[in-house]
């Protein structure tokens, strides 16, 4: 059963309200809770419990940013939709500018809205269309470069994909991202292409820059020159995570080395974390402080899989050392393997290309602790330094 849609509609001075009501008020999923006219007192009127704001204008309205502008920061936590009898786009651009979700062009029937407000509201919340569970957002993490994130994120994607999971892998690392290579993509759509393209970022836009790897996997790609890395906002990454969510079984995300805007922003909306290091004594310090960082961010660390790469090297340091100088025990341990360098430069994962190796079998285990769907993938928001992390990104976005 698809519940109400609460909502409250603020009209500009040139809006037509007929047009807006044959629009909201056919639809037994849709109730209007009031309609505010562009001089009433908006502020008691947009602290009414509301599940949207509907902002409808017409064309050249100039009053429709400061409309959206005002709804957005009395509820942050709360959609805004433009409704407007215009699509030009310097007319979207603004309304998205001043912070609208969603842009409804005139006329449209009730059902085709109330679809479209359900979008909005599950991308904001990051919650599910009905009858479809939200998807875990699995953070492949490694504070030092060269431990085998890319070769962990890419065997785990298609491990879970020969499970008959939906999976999209987000190559993260937007100045040097190897995912493409590793899956021996062509990177025909980019990220950067996603940035230009801007909200909403519905299923069919998020679709249309996804490539696809023989396994089934969905891959969004990074950028493919350095300079590109700065398109992306953190405002809108969580946008788009948020409906990759309601996609897809997995979301799956190779980060760069280190605690970058981009890399906070998904932990703060991953459910599960991979924490990759080697046998070494700068990589284990890392490791080490990687984890002590995510407690400081309010992170659980019960979701945190440490996983140790080249597990089997006679480098001085025992695997069972690993305990004492990290303070637990890696989950799962990657053995060595002539075959990893061939199936990186020929673009298949090793679960594929030597399905019963040893490495095979270490990304298969991983591939087990998520292959069956949690209770309740949502996460809470992380307290303490993250909430204060938080605030800066949305300066840097």
């Amino acid at each position: 059963m698809v519940e109400t849609i609460r909502i409250l509609v603020t009209l500009a001075e040139r809006a037509d309200p007929q047009l807006v009501k044959a629009a909201l008020e056919g639809e037994p999923s849709l109730e209007v809770i009031g309609y505010a006219a562009h001089d009433d007192d908006w502020k008691v009127f947009l602290a009414q419990p509301g599940d949207v704001v509907v902002v409808a204008c017409a064309a050249g309205d100039e009053s429709t940013t400061h409309m959206v502008d005002r709804a957005v920061k009395q509820r942050p936590d709360r959609p805004v939709v433009v409704m407007s009898e215009s699509s030009s786009s310097g007319y979207l651009r603004q309304a998205f500018e001043a912070g609208a979700d969603d842009v409804i062009t005139l006329p449209q029937t009730s059902a085709e809205v109330a679809f479209t407000l359900q979008k909005v509201i599950a991308r904001r919340k990051g919650l599910v269309m009905p009858g479809k569970p939200t998807a875990p957002v699995i953070t492949i993490l490694g504070p030092k470069g060269g431990t085998g994130k890319t070769l962990t994120a890419a065997n785990l994607a298609v491990a879970l994909a020969r499970r008959g999971k939906e999976v999209v892998l987000v190559d993260l690392d937007l100045q040097f991202g190897d995912i493409g290579l590793a899956m021996g993509l062509s990177p025909e759509r980019t990220i950067n292409d996603l940035m230009k393209a801007g909200p909403p970022f519905d299923h069919e836009k998020l679709d249309r820059h996804l490539l696809r790897h023989s396994s089934g996997v969905k891959v969004l790609i990074a950028p493919t020159r350095p300079d590109q890395a700065g398109a992306l906002s953190v405002d809108y990454l969580r946008d788009v995570y948020a409906s990759l969510r309601t996609m897809s079984d997995a979301v799956i995300v190779d980060t760069p080395p280190g605690f970058t805007a981009e890399v906070i922003a998904t932990i703060d909306v991953s459910s599960d974390i991979c924490m990759i290091g080697m046998l070494d004594s700068l990589s284990l310090k890392n490791m080490k402080l990687g984890l002590e960082t995510l407690e400081l961010m309010g992170y659980e660390t019960r979701n945190v899989t440490l996983i140790l790469n080249r597990s089997d090297s006679s480098v001085g340091i025992m695997p069972e050392d690993v305990s004492t100088i990290i303070g637990r025990p890696p989950d799962i341990a990657v053995p060595s393997d002539r075959e990893i360098p061939r199936s990186i430069n020929e673009g298949t994962p090793i679960v594929a290309s030597k399905p019963g190796s040893g490495v095979a079998r270490a990304f298969e285990a991983l591939a087990d602790r998520y292959a069956k769907p949690a209770p309740d993938a949502q996460k809470a928001a992380p307290t303490g330094l993250a909430a204060g992390v938080r605030t800066l990104i949305g300066r840097l976005g």
